[in-house]
């Protein structure tokens, strides 16, 4: 266990508080409107869809980099995976949204990822995206639904998936290497994150 205090991070990484979030029943939905032009449809993703989706939505100003570092078989295992749904928000013929739900460990349902691209937000595309998370993982037989955020994401992810009705039940701090110096994301993605070399 850590003693309170400062930690250096190592130059060439990033670290992130993350905090796990869960539900143990099913919470009532939040009204809002159908986003208007919006249909949400199971998809069947390729690895090069799938990817392209995953930097619009959280690539760029959220640093997100976990599935962009894996392999191309390795993420491919996962989206052909029986026990995993993934769920696109189709905007004018595009996918401008996402949600996946695993539920490959008994009894559960993680949101593994979660998020709309710049197109839709603002509109209650999110809200509305959320309400269809939450209706879609209970409707199978699982006694948790969980998910977790971190500190590179939405700074408002934390808040909205409270009031989704998910309540926190443990923080982790991550390091890992800067994806912008790895290669995996572009040098100005996540700008409100610093750089350090």
């Amino acid at each position: 266990m850590l003693a309170s205090g400062f930690y250096d991070v190592a130059p060439g990484k990033v670290a992130t508080v993350v905090t796990h979030l869960e539900m143990t029943k099913q919470a009532n939905p939040r009204p809002v409107p159908e986003p208007e032009g919006v249909k949400l449809e199971q998809v069947d993703p390729t690895v090069d869809w799938y990817r392209d989706l995953y930097r619009r939505v959280g690539g760029q100003d959220w640093l997100w980099f976990a599935r962009i570092g894996m392999s191309d078989e390795e993420l491919s295992e996962i989206l052909r995976d029986s026990g995993v749904e993934v769920y696109a928000m189709i905007k004018d013929g595009v996918a401008e949204g996402y949600l996946e739900l695993d539920y490959r460990i008994d009894s559960e349902c993680e949101l593994a990822y979660f998020g709309v691209t710049p197109v839709l937000l603002g509109s209650g595309a999110g809200r509305y995206l959320m309400n269809a998370a939450i209706r879609l993982a209970w409707q199978k037989p699982i006694k948790r639904f969980h998910v977790h955020t971190c500190t590179l994401d939405h700074p408002d992810a934390l808040g909205f998936y409270r009031r989704s009705g998910f309540t926190p039940y443990r923080q982790q701090i991550e390091i890992a290497d800067d994806p912008r110096l790895a290669g995996q994301l572009a040098m100005d993605a996540g700008r409100r994150i610093p750089i350090i070399r």
